[in-house]
């Protein structure tokens, strides 16, 4: 593993030799608009693996994207060749329909200790609830990013994450979410603590994930990739785009349906992403991700 090989991978060109917070922003920038967030290998009948030389082949050597447990372990293992302090964390990730925490940690994110300050580091979120950059780890506080408002609220030592969502304008509602959705002012994220984890106590959820029949995972093939101004998702036919802050506080989402022969190519121009075997494209979940 080499970490010249990654910066060519992620197009970074920038200076890595002092570890600094404005350097882990831009590494985690270019991170974030060249790997997706995916988790086509399930779709392909292929296994994710949860092993750091695997992952880094497939995301840096097949230019391909991963779930959290693959692109933060990759970030912590850059982070940690650049000097970095890193930590992982677990976290519950909300499900709006239930309103609810799962009983079980299902997210992987990362916490950096830098000039005496602590970061929440997370590039495996992927969607629209994807930070743009590291946030401080302090409560109450609006951390204003691209794709919204971004804040974190601590309680007995829980802390959640929250997003403040803008009102969106769908430029073709027909094929949009349900309305509750759309009407909401904050989006619960996620909750975590920061109990230091090791990646040895994600095999049992990286293995669930990918197999349990009501996993969002099996019941959707998912790839999206934060752009220049916004972010692109493809989930199960239906290609989501979506521009932020395109006019008054207001997002710009655009909706396509894709038939079949249209994937391939899709995942190619769109998200730079070539696959060995053939992705089985499945929505069959109503969970939203938007």
């Amino acid at each position: 593993m080499d970490i010249k090989e990654y910066f060519a991978r992620i197009s970074y060109q920038g200076s890595h030799n002092k570890p600094d917070l404005a350097t882990m922003s831009d590494i985690f920038q270019h991170h974030i608009q060249a790997v997706p967030f995916e988790n086509l290998s399930i779709h392909c009948g292929e296994s994710i693996e949860l092993n750091l030389e695997a992952t880094y082949n497939k995301i840096v050597r097949k230019k391909r994207g991963g779930w959290c447990m693959e692109n933060n372990y990759l970030l912590s293992w850059v982070l940690k060749t650049l000097g970095y302090d890193v930590t992982l964390l677990g976290s519950k990730v909300y499900v709006p329909e239930l309103d609810a925490y799962p009983d079980e940690m299902d997210h992987l994110l990362l916490q950096v200790e830098l000039d005496g300050k602590s970061y929440i580091v997370d590039g495996g979120f992927g969607m629209a609830y994807q930070l743009w950059q590291p946030m401080e780890l302090i409560s109450g506080t609006d951390q204003p990013q691209t794709p919204g408002v971004f804040r974190f609220q601590e309680e007995s030592g829980t802390w959640y994450l929250e997003k403040v969502k803008r009102k969106q304008w769908v430029l073709n509602p027909s094929t949009s979410t349900s309305q509750n959705v759309e009407d909401e002012v904050c989006r619960r994220i996620y909750l975590f603590t920061l109990q230091p984890r090791d990646i040895e106590e994600f095999r049992g959820c990286n293995a669930h994930l990918q197999t349990a029949p009501d996993s969002l995972f099996v019941t959707k093939s998912i790839c999206s990739l934060q752009t220049a101004d916004g972010v692109r998702a493809l989930v199960g036919w239906k290609l989501t785009e979506i521009k932020y802050n395109y006019r008054d506080n207001m997002d710009l989402v655009e909706i396509r349906i894709l038939a079949d022969e249209e994937i391939e190519k899709t995942l190619k121009e769109k998200f730079n992403i070539t696959l060995d075997k053939k992705l089985v494209p499945v929505n069959t979940s109503r969970l939203s991700l938007f």
